[in-house]
C-alpha cells in the first residue's frame, strides 16, 4: 500500500519541499531506502550518508536542510524532531499493514460468566479470565494469557500471548504489555523470625496508567499494602524488575534489565540506561537521566545526567585500584597528620 507525500504530511504535519506527488510504500534506513521509501537524518555524523541515499523523500531539521544544501536530490520534510516524525510515520505504515484481531471470544477460552468484557474485545485462544474482570472496549487478550479476579484492562490495550495479569490489577487505555510479561506478582516481603522468614502477605495492588508500554518477561509487584503504581506514558523494556510499593512517574522511561527495590519513588520524565539499578526507599526527581550500569544508592533531589560506573579497565589495574581503594581511609589518616604537621611547622616559622 502506497501514499502519495503530500497526504503523509497532510497527516504528520511538517514542511514539504519537492515534489509532493511521490508515492511511497514504507520508511526504510538511510543506506538501503530506495526511490519507494521515506528515510530520515537525526544526527549530523549521517549527514554524508544522506547525502547519498537513494530514498523517495528526507525527513531532517531546518539546521540539516540548509547544511545539506543541494547535496540530496529528493522530496524533504522538515521537521523540528525528526526522530520522533519517523517514529510516527513507521506507526502510520505498520498500521497500513496491520491486521486487525478478531472481535469476540474464541472456542477455547475459559471466561467466567461473571467477567464483564466488551462486545468488540478480542480474547484469544486458551485465554483464562476469572470473574469480576473487566475487559474494555477494543482490548485484545493475546493466546494464553491470564487476567485475575478484579482486574481491569482498559480500552484499546493489547497483551500478547502469555501476560499474566493478576487479581485486582489495573492497566489503563491503549497500553502494550509484550509476551512473558507478570503484572501484580507478591512482592518480596518477609519477616524474620528466629532464623526462619514469615511471609508478608501482598494486598496492594499494581496500577497503571494509560499508554504505557511493558517489555517482554519484564515482572511488576504488587503492594504489601499500598499500592504499586505505574503513571501515564512511562515506557519499561525487556526483563526489568519494578519491587512492590514503587512508584513510578509519567513518562519515565527505563532500558533493559533495570531494578528497581521495592518503595522506591520515581519521578516524571526519567531515563535509565540498560541495568540500572535502583535501591528501594529513595526518591528520585523529575527529569533524572541515569547512565547504563549505574547503582543509584541515595535519593536524587535535583534534576540532571547521573553516573555510578568504575571505569572498565585490565584485571590487574583493577585489582591494583581496589588495593588503593581499600586503603583509603588510613590513606586520608595519613594526610591528615601531615596537614596538622605542615601547619604547625607554618605556624612556628612566622
Amino acid at each position: 500500500m502506497s501514499i502519495l507525500l503530500k497526504d503523509l504530511v497532510e497527516r504528520l504535519g511538517g514542511q514539504l519541499i519537492g515534489d509532493a506527488t511521490i508515492e511511497v510504500v514504507g520508511i526504510a534506513p538511510l543506506g538501503e531506502a530506495d526511490q519507494s521509501h521515506v528515510t530520515f537524518l537525526s544526527t549530523s555524523k549521517l549527514r554524508a550518508q544522506a547525502a547519498r541515499t537513494r530514498a523517495a523523500a528526507l525527513i531532517l531539521s531546518p539546521g540539516e536542510n540548509d547544511a545539506l544544501g543541494a547535496d540530496y536530490q529528493g522530496a524533504r520534510i522538515v521537521s523540528d524532531n525528526p526522530y520522533a516524525y519517523f517514529a510516527r510515520t513507521a506507526q502510520y505504515f505498520a498500521s497500513l499493514k496491520a491486521v486487525a484481531a478478531k472481535q469476540g471470544i474464541h472456542a477455547s477460552a475459559v471466561v467466567d460468566p461473571a467477567a464483564q468484557i466488551s462486545d468488540d474485545a478480542s480474547i484469544g485462544p486458551q485465554a483464562v479470565i476469572e470473574a469480576d474482570a473487566h475487559i474494555g472496549a477494543g482490548a485484545v487478550i493475546g493466546a494464553g494469557c491470564f487476567i485475575g479476579r478484579g482486574a481491569k484492562i482498559g480500552a484499546g490495550t493489547r497483551l500478547h500471548s502469555r501476560v499474566s495479569f493478576y487479581d485486582a490489577c489495573e492497566i489503563g487505555a491503549r497500553g502494550i504489555v509484550h509476551s512473558g510479561a507478570v503484572i501484580g506478582a507478591d512482592g518480596f516481603g518477609f519477616a524474620s523470625d528466629k532464623g526462619t522468614w514469615v511471609k508478608i502477605p501482598q494486598t496492594g495492588r499494581v496500577v497503571i496508567g494509560d499508554d504505557v508500554e511493558i517489555g517482554a518477561n519484564t515482572t511488576i509487584d504488587r503492594g504489601a499494602m499500598a499500592d504499586t503504581v505505574i503513571e501515564d506514558g512511562v515506557k519499561l523494556d525487556n526483563q526489568i524488575q519494578i519491587g512492590h510499593n514503587c512508584h513510578v512517574g509519567a513518562h519515565t522511561l527505563m532500558s533493559g534489565c533495570t531494578g528497581v527495590a521495592g518503595s522506591a519513588k520515581i519521578g516524571k520524565h526519567c531515563t535509565f540506561g540498560g541495568a540500572a539499578m535502583v535501591l528501594g526507599h529513595l526518591s528520585i526527581a523529575d527529569h533524572v537521566t541515569i547512565s547504563s550500569g549505574s547503582f543509584v544508592s541515595r535519593t536524587i533531589s535535583q534534576p540532571g545526567f547521573y553516573t555510578g560506573i568504575y571505569p572498565l579497565a585490565k584485571n590487574a589495574d583493577w585489582e591494583k585500584s581496589a588495593v588503593i581503594v581499600r586503603n583509603l581511609p588510613a590513606m586520608r589518616e595519613k594526610i591528615r597528620e601531615l596537614e596538622k604537621i605542615v601547619k604547625s611547622l607554618t605556624e612556628e616559622s612566622e
